[in-house]
């Protein structure tokens, strides 16, 4: 019973991701110092494949905050960043963008994480 209390007080305090379902990701960036966005779509099995891996950092990146939202169904989210493949991540401070990758693998992803995090 106290390690699912602690437990429960652990994920409260984390910085957990956030999925977007409307279109107010620029809102979100306004009012974060840096954001990590992962641009994916439903019929995107990459984007799928790397949602869990994302998640997991933003677990591990508290100073940062965390969001996916889906490229197809918010547009003008969308042309924050340049989407053109799937899955996207950009990375945004002071709300601006400042750096952008489209990967599918753990790795590029991760040293994506780090160096904004570093930022």
């Amino acid at each position: 019973m106290l390690t699912e209390m602690v437990l429960q007080i652990i994920y409260q305090n984390t910085n957990m991701l956030t999925e977007l379902n409307s279109d107010t990701l620029k809102n979100e960036i306004d009012q974060h110092y840096k954001v990590l966005v992962q641009f994916s779509a439903g019929w995107c099995g990459n984007c799928r494949i790397m949602k869990p891996k994302f998640k997991k950092f933003s677990i591990q990146n508290s100073d940062i905050k965390f969001y996916v939202i889906d490229a197809e169904k918010h547009p003008d989210s969308r042309k924050l960043a340049n989407v053109n493949n799937l899955p996207t991540f950009a990375f945004f401070k002071d709300g601006k963008l400042e750096n952008q990758v489209q990967t599918n693998k753990t790795d590029v992803l991760l040293n994506f994480i780090n160096e904004a995090s570093n930022n």
